[in-house]
Parts: structure tokens; C-alpha cells; sequence
């Protein structure tokens, strides 16, 4: 696929030390075999993933921040929440992150915003305690970038039902960039306004344009999107014991639902 380049970026989101850095690349090659949630059927172009793009924008932006940080931002398209899926929303972030990587190699940093205008509790109510679990794994521990800041903006009054859910599998080091913002004058000491869509009060164009053209960027990107599917652990030549979904995640038992009040 292109080796070279994913040694260049897990060494750099490890701060180019050894150890943590060959623990991150046994951990993503593990995760795209034991989480076809999110790495199996990745066609762009496929029913799962077009209804994603129809719920759910999630683009690069195109300035970066005075820091040199990438900033990419998702908003949901739709207040109803009967197509909603948790699962292929998160796919089609980590799909687009494969492809932004590829392209841009070791950059400074990223730093995702969340504009919740539109969510509702329909959506909270899709969202699954394994799905959440397997994120935040993998963003904490596989994926090779530097993650600099999550803003949630527009932020919800039931926000602290979403953290009660999310908080528990978050690090220290997670929380600690995690930051909550009831509307987006607030963001913009760490995303400046210039950085950012005119729908957000920035000059960077509006949201629509930028979707329009980089979904189908994405589109553009089918074929290696799909061959990425064959990236995976051959867990017949781990020493020790092979892993299993049980092994990397723990005991999933009743709580794949949620019920909250």
C-alpha cells in the first residue's frame, strides 16, 4: 500500500520514539481485523455509505490554524434521527482521515470540531457503549496522528448525558483537550475565524462548497479506500496467544444498547 509513509506517520504521532511507536502500529493492524464495523465494506460509493453522506457532513478545512493544525468538521444534515447509524458515521470519519493521511503525510496536528446544532435525543439513543468503546480505542491508541483539540460547539442542553456515556473510555490526556462551547465565538482563541465556514461566522468558504467538492474527492478514492479493506493482522504468526475482539476490548455482554431517561 504505501509502507513507507504509514512508518513515517506512526513514528511521528509517537514523537518518533520506538517502542510506543511499534505498540501503535500492532494496535491499528489489530483493530482493521477485529472491527469490521468500521473497516470492512468501505465502498464510498455503497448504499451504507452513501446514507452516511446524506446524514452527516465531516470535511477538511482548508486553512489551518495559527498552530499549523489541520481542523476537520462534521455537523449533522439531518435533525431526524430514523436513518441515523452511529457505526457508519465514525466509519466514514476514519475513512476520510486514511485518505486525508495519505495525502498529507505528518502534519503538525489535528483538531476535529463537532458543531451539534441538530442533534437530538433520537440520535443519543442510537448511539451503542461497544461502538463508543472501539473509537475511542482506536483513537487513542492506533491511530498514528497528533491530536490536538476536540471542540463541540453549538453544544446540546443534554450534553452531559453524551459525556456520561463517552467519559469512562476516555483518557486523561483526551479529556484534557476536550472542549465544550455553547456557541462558536468561544472557538475561535483555537480555531480562528478565518480557519473557519461562514455558516460558524469564518472566511473559509461555505460549508456546502466544501462538501460538495470533497465528497467527491472521496469518491475519487474508492479503489484505495476498498484495498484498504485487505490491511490486517495475521494473528497465526502472533507470539503468544492470537487476539480476538474479547481480547483488545473486554467483555461486551448486554451492554451493546442503550436506555437512557
Amino acid at each position: 500500500m504505501f509502507a513507507d509513509l504509514e512508518i513515517i506517520l506512526f513514528l511521528h504521532s509517537n514523537y518518533h520514539r520506538i517502542e510506543p511507536t511499534k505498540k501503535t502500529i500492532d494496535e491499528n493492524y489489530t483493530c482493521r481485523t477485529h472491527v469490521p464495523e468500521f473497516f470492512a465494506n468501505r465502498d464510498i460509493t455503497g448504499t451504507e455509505m452513501k446514507t452516511a453522506l446524506d446524514i452527516v457532513v465531516i470535511v477538511p478545512l482548508t486553512i489551518p490554524t495559527k498552530d499549523q493544525y489541520t481542523v476537520l468538521y462534521g455537523k449533522l444534515l439531518k435533525s431526524d434521527a430514523t436513518d441515523f447509524s452511529f457505526e457508519s458515521c465514525l466509519k466514514f470519519l476514519l475513512m476520510i482521515a486514511d485518505v486525508i493521511q495519505r495525502e498529507s503525510g505528518a502534519v503538525h496536528g489535528y483538531t476535529f470540531v463537532l458543531d451539534m446544532e441538530g442533534v437530538t435525543m433520537g440520535h443519543v439513543a442510537r448511539l451503542t457503549i461497544s461502538t463508543i468503546r472501539k473509537f475511542l480505542h482506536f483513537l487513542q491508541e492506533a491511530m498514528p496522528v497528533r491530536l490536538k483539540g476536540i471542540h463541540l460547539t453549538n453544544v446540546v442542553p443534554f450534553i452531559d448525558k453524551i459525556l456520561m456515556l463517552i467519559k469512562p473510555f476516555m483518557k486523561k490526556e483526551l479529556l484534557e483537550i476536550l472542549h465544550l462551547h455553547s456557541k462558536p465565538e468561544t472557538l475561535y482563541p483555537f480555531v480562528q475565524k478565518e480557519c473557519l465556514i461562514k455558516e460558524l461566522g469564518g472566511n473559509a468558504g461555505s460549508l456546502m462548497e466544501i462538501q460538495k467538492t470533497f465528497n467527491q474527492h472521496m469518491v475519487d478514492n474508492r479503489d484505495f479506500l476498498i484495498q484498504l479493506e485487505k490491511v490486517k493482522a495475521d494473528e497465526s504468526k502472533r507470539p503468544g496467544k492470537p487476539k480476538d475482539s474479547g481480547a483488545i476490548f473486554g467483555m461486551e455482554g448486554n451492554f451493546k444498547k442503550l436506555d437512557i431517561d
